[in-house]
């Protein structure tokens, strides 16, 4: 082999060893926003069942209150004639 070859492999295995190294980095790094993005959304399905229930809740509270009104209003009718 010539100078010139040898100086080329030495340059490209160089340069892929670096791209490789450089690989693996940002497959750590991804890994990492991964699992973060993971936590975060676990976090977001929590958050969002909770106000789910306490919408539940607040409906529930809600009916009897909508219920007394119409009553309310029915027997408000009545007594006026």
């Amino acid at each position: 082999m010539g100078d010139a070859q040898t100086i080329l492999v030495i340059f490209l295995s160089t340069a892929l060893a670096v791209f490789l190294v450089l690989a693996i980095i940002l497959v750590v790094f991804l890994i990492d926003i991964a699992q973060r993005a993971k936590r975060i959304a676990a976090s977001a399905e929590k958050a969002t069942e909770r106000a789910e229930a306490a919408a539940a809740t607040f409906a529930k509270a809600a009916m009897p209150v909508t219920l007394a009104k119409a009553g309310f209003s029915i027997i408000k009718k009545f007594i006026k004639k």
